[in-house]
């Protein structure tokens, strides 16, 4: 890459000291960087602000209606835009297909979608995250909102979604403690979303469709169903999923994406029995 590629892009952020530089590293081809950052109490602020990118603070509510925020009040520069978490890295040749889509910027297409792939402890997990997981992050401004969703977000894109060839880097650094913390207000989130939602359809037609969104969607309202579900996971990520070829790390991992499962589910639980 010789100069800046036409492409703004946008980090969400809260006391993300520990990821933001190798994040930041990633990302100098870039001359549009947005931070938007929920108050951190750490160095977050401080480093953005070394590094010279604009920073900006909102109030966190949900992920859907935080890149809402960015994308109405933070001026981005270029209509075409990526959306990052500040542990995600983007590579070379992400980058180059970025800039590429940019300078064509077709006019059917109102978002891509990119595979992450998941690192823990130094090493990509590649079968027990699930991998391929898709999500859409890089978007043109004008054809995309967000909704959010549970812990996540959804969106409504105006044009065709197309996928991405290159992945996008995912590695926490922060440890285990911060990632059960993490899973602990998320799966509250989640369990207020299935209770809900609780009688709506299942729509057992989007495990068959070719939109990995959709199937990945389909998958999680059947789970919403199945007793002892994360035992049910872990048989699903472990071995029919073959979780087992990470060795010891991909089995502990296992082990802790289907006790966040459980945690949904008692979660879920408790709402109802409060009612």
């Amino acid at each position: 890459m010789t100069g800046p590629i036409a492409v703004s892009v946008i980090i969400l952020t809260l006391n993300e000291e520990i990821h933001l530089p190798s994040c930041l590293d990633a990302l100098a081809w870039c001359d549009d960087v947005i931070v938007l950052d929920s108050f951190s109490t750490d160095g977050t602020k401080a480093l953005c602000e070394q590094r010279g990118v604009r920073f900006f603070q909102n109030r966190f509510m949900g992920f859907g209606s935080q890149r809402n925020w960015a994308l109405d009040n933070a001026n981005p520069k270029h209509p075409w835009i990526l959306i990052l978490d500040a542990d995600e890295r983007v590579t070379p040749e992400l980058a180059q297909e970025l800039g590429a889509i940019a300078a064509a910027d077709p006019p059917d297409v109102g978002a891509w979608r990119v595979r992450r792939r998941f690192y823990m402890w130094g090493r990509w997990l590649r079968y027990s995250s699930l991998y391929p997981t898709w999500v859409v992050r890089f978007i043109r401004k004008d054809r995309v909102r967000y909704q959010d969703r549970g812990h996540a977000e959804t969106q409504t894109v105006t044009g065709l979604i197309k996928d991405l060839k290159h992945d996008l880097i995912d590695e926490n650094l922060k440890g285990i403690d911060e990632w059960y913390e993490r899973q602990n207000r998320y799966s509250r989130k989640e369990a207020q979303l299935e209770f809900d939602q609780a009688g709506t359809g299942l729509r057992l037609t989007g495990l068959l469709s070719r939109d990995p969104l959709q199937r990945r969607e389909a998958l999680k309202r059947l789970a919403w169903r199945l007793p002892a579900r994360g035992f049910i996971y872990f048989v699903y990520s472990y071995f029919l999923r073959r979780g087992f070829l990470d060795g010891r790390d991909g089995y502990v991992f296992c082990r802790m994406r289907a006790s966040y499962q459980v945690e949904v589910d008692i979660k879920k639980y408790d709402l109802m029995r409060r009612r």
